[in-house]
């Protein structure tokens, strides 16, 4: 097993030294280039005007993907299920619930391949080698559903802690005379580099509007894709000052600094647990290790000459 350990040590140091490479010559150089912008000057003539580019072709692995997921027999109640967890998630294609169903198929195959190869290893009993195969094939079909929600917790916090700053510039552009559908495109652009994903989210309520939803339903449709609490409390506030004729500026204002005091206190309370939760990692980790260190050497002291002594006495 010696030779087979350092083989797969060696491989994964080159995969870690190669993606760290690429990391450093590609994808850092380019995040550094999205954030600067587009180009002020272009070679080619620039086109002008709302029009809609062209999508770009899926890759072969996404086809494939995407062929053996739309063969997945599912509901309509599951299917939409999981089409609002994806679109909650930033993936907005039609073709991503099917896509989702490939990976969790291929996974499950992946899983239970490896089950089957630990087989050799498991103890002669059939239902332990039951248990391994289905357990395998649960956790290969539950891991895409379990990353999906971590991906989706994510997104919503970086939303959730986006909105202070998009409240700011809402309160800003309000009260310099802007209408407030002219106050979302504007904060929509303003905030396309430093938080894109919230810019993404409006600028669909600004398409919404133009197209010819009313500002009520367009608002309640961005509450409802990203699945935020703290943006369903936005909307109201805005859906009630639009109706009732309240001051926009004024409620913005107010619920912004509501959020930053939640999440000040949200901190307070974060640091009034950390004692609690070191308890186990103190008790577990770093006391036998203070204790080895400071009762070490006269453990090994008593071990050496008392342990003789009381010998002798007998």
């Amino acid at each position: 097993m010696h030779p087979i350990f350092l083989a797969i040590t060696a491989f994964l140091m080159q995969v870690l030294l190669m993606g760290w490479a690429a990391y450093r010559l590609f994808y850092k150089p380019n995040k550094f280039l999205r954030q600067l912008g587009t180009p002020v000057i272009l070679d080619g003539p620039r086109v002008t005007g709302d029009v809609t580019a062209e999508a770009p072709r899926p890759s072969t692995v996404v086809t494939f993907l995407q062929n053996i997921g739309s063969r997945m027999p599912s509901s309509e109640q599951e299917v939409a299920t999981l089409k609002a967890d994806l679109i909650r998630a930033g993936f907005r294609s039609e073709n991503a619930a099917p896509v989702f169903y490939g990976i969790r198929i291929i996974t499950t195959l992946v899983v239970l391949t490896v089950s089957f190869l630990m087989l050799a290893k498991m103890p002669s009993t059939p239902m332990m080698k039951v248990a391994l195969l289905v357990s395998g094939a649960m956790a290969g079909w539950i891991l895409p559903k379990f990353f999906l929600e971590k991906k989706v917790k994510k997104r919503q916090e970086l939303l959730r802690l986006s909105l202070p700053d998009m409240l700011d510039m809402l309160v800003v552009s309000v009260e310099a005379g802007l209408g407030l559908d002219q106050a979302i495109q504007h904060v929509a652009r303003e905030l396309s580099l430093t938080h894109p994903q919230l810019s993404e989210e409006i600028s669909l309520v600004t398409l919404e509007m133009r197209a010819g939803k009313r500002r009520a339903d367009a608002l309640r449709n961005f509450a409802e894709r990203t699945g935020e609490s703290e943006i369903r409390k936005l909307v109201a506030i805005l859906i009630q000052n639009d109706r009732f004729g309240t001051s926009m500026g004024e409620s913005l204002r107010n619920h912004s600094d509501f959020m930053r005091t939640r999440r000040r206190q949200e901190a307070e309370e974060r640091a009034g647990k950390v004692g609690v939760k070191l308890v186990f990692p103190i008790f577990f980790f770093i006391l036998p290790s203070m204790l080895i260190v400071a009762a070490g050497p006269a453990l090994l002291q008593v071990f050496k000459y008392l342990f003789p002594m009381m010998k002798n006495a007998h």
